[in-house]
Protein backbone atom coordinates (compact mmCIF):
# COMPACT_ATOMS: atom_id res chain seq x y z
CA UNK A 1 0.00 0.00 0.00
CA UNK A 2 2.86 2.37 0.79
CA UNK A 3 4.30 1.94 -2.70
CA UNK A 4 0.88 2.68 -4.19
CA UNK A 5 0.69 5.91 -2.20
CA UNK A 6 4.20 6.89 -3.27
CA UNK A 7 3.47 6.24 -6.96
CA UNK A 8 0.29 8.30 -6.59
CA UNK A 9 2.24 11.23 -5.15
CA UNK A 10 4.84 10.92 -7.89
CA UNK A 11 2.14 10.80 -10.58
CA UNK A 12 0.41 13.86 -9.14
CA UNK A 13 3.69 15.78 -9.11
CA UNK A 14 4.71 14.65 -12.60
CA UNK A 15 1.32 15.59 -14.09
CA UNK A 16 1.32 18.98 -12.38
CA UNK A 17 4.79 19.73 -13.73
CA UNK A 18 6.24 19.76 -10.22
CA UNK A 19 8.69 16.91 -10.78
CA UNK A 20 9.52 16.47 -14.45
CA UNK A 21 12.13 13.81 -13.65
CA UNK A 22 9.42 11.13 -13.47
CA UNK A 23 7.91 9.71 -16.62
CA UNK A 24 4.13 9.46 -16.15
CA UNK A 25 3.89 6.52 -18.57
CA UNK A 26 6.49 4.60 -16.54
CA UNK A 27 4.60 5.34 -13.32
CA UNK A 28 1.31 4.13 -14.82
CA UNK A 29 3.03 0.99 -16.10
CA UNK A 30 4.45 0.37 -12.60
CA UNK A 31 0.99 0.81 -11.06
CA UNK A 32 -0.41 -1.70 -13.52
CA UNK A 33 2.31 -4.28 -12.87
CA UNK A 34 1.92 -3.88 -9.11
CA UNK A 35 -1.86 -4.29 -9.31
CA UNK A 36 -2.53 -0.81 -7.95
CA UNK A 37 -5.88 0.65 -8.86
CA UNK A 38 -5.92 4.44 -9.39
CA UNK A 39 -7.01 6.14 -6.20
CA UNK A 40 -4.67 4.20 -3.93
CA UNK A 41 -6.52 0.88 -3.58
CA UNK A 42 -4.73 -2.42 -4.06
CA UNK A 43 -6.28 -4.64 -6.71
CA UNK A 44 -5.38 -7.77 -4.74
CA UNK A 45 -5.93 -7.83 -0.99
CA UNK A 46 -4.71 -10.60 1.33
CA UNK A 47 -7.67 -12.63 2.54
CA UNK A 48 -9.85 -11.59 -0.40
CA UNK A 49 -11.34 -14.82 -1.79
CA UNK A 50 -11.58 -13.26 -5.26
CA UNK A 51 -7.91 -12.25 -5.29
CA UNK A 52 -5.17 -14.16 -7.04
CA UNK A 53 -3.43 -16.62 -4.70
CA UNK A 54 0.11 -15.73 -5.69
CA UNK A 55 1.07 -12.58 -7.51
CA UNK A 56 4.59 -12.32 -8.84
CA UNK A 57 5.81 -8.91 -9.88
CA UNK A 58 9.19 -8.40 -11.45
CA UNK A 59 10.84 -5.06 -10.77
CA UNK A 60 14.12 -4.07 -12.34
CA UNK A 61 16.73 -1.99 -10.62
CA UNK A 62 15.58 1.06 -12.63
CA UNK A 63 12.01 0.56 -11.37
CA UNK A 64 13.25 0.36 -7.80
CA UNK A 65 15.51 3.40 -8.26
CA UNK A 66 12.45 5.35 -9.45
CA UNK A 67 10.46 4.21 -6.41
CA UNK A 68 13.30 5.11 -4.04
CA UNK A 69 13.53 8.55 -5.63
CA UNK A 70 9.79 8.99 -5.09
CA UNK A 71 10.11 7.93 -1.47
CA UNK A 72 12.90 10.45 -0.93
CA UNK A 73 10.74 13.16 -2.51
CA UNK A 74 7.77 12.19 -0.32
CA UNK A 75 9.95 12.24 2.78
CA UNK A 76 11.31 15.69 1.97
CA UNK A 77 7.81 17.02 1.20
CA UNK A 78 6.51 15.64 4.52
CA UNK A 79 9.27 17.03 6.72
CA UNK A 80 7.03 19.56 8.48
CA UNK A 81 4.06 17.25 9.06
CA UNK A 82 3.44 15.59 12.43
CA UNK A 83 3.54 12.11 10.85
CA UNK A 84 7.11 12.48 9.48
CA UNK A 85 8.39 9.72 11.78
CA UNK A 86 5.96 7.25 10.20
CA UNK A 87 7.00 8.39 6.71
CA UNK A 88 10.67 7.89 7.62
CA UNK A 89 10.05 4.48 9.16
CA UNK A 90 8.06 3.34 6.11
CA UNK A 91 10.71 4.69 3.72
CA UNK A 92 13.49 2.93 5.60
CA UNK A 93 11.59 -0.36 5.67
CA UNK A 94 10.56 -0.30 2.00
CA UNK A 95 14.03 0.83 0.89
CA UNK A 96 15.64 -2.03 2.78
CA UNK A 97 13.26 -4.56 1.26
CA UNK A 98 13.79 -3.25 -2.28
CA UNK A 99 17.53 -2.58 -2.19
CA UNK A 100 18.52 -5.99 -0.85
CA UNK A 101 18.18 -7.64 -4.25
CA UNK A 102 21.17 -5.83 -5.79
CA UNK A 103 24.76 -5.29 -4.72
CA UNK A 104 26.19 -1.92 -3.69
CA UNK A 105 28.20 -1.89 -6.93
CA UNK A 106 25.02 -2.32 -8.97
CA UNK A 107 23.40 0.56 -7.06
CA UNK A 108 26.45 2.74 -7.65
CA UNK A 109 26.16 1.97 -11.38
CA UNK A 110 22.53 3.13 -11.40
CA UNK A 111 23.41 6.26 -9.41
CA UNK A 112 26.11 7.08 -11.97
CA UNK A 113 23.54 6.90 -14.78
CA UNK A 114 21.19 9.43 -13.16
CA UNK A 115 21.46 13.23 -13.26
Amino acid sequence: MAIGQIIGIMSDQAMSGGAARWDVDHLIELETRLGIVPGGADAFRPGDPDAEADIDVTLGIDDVATLLDGMAYTEMASADFPWIDMVRWTSDFVAGELRQHWTDDEWLGVAGDRP
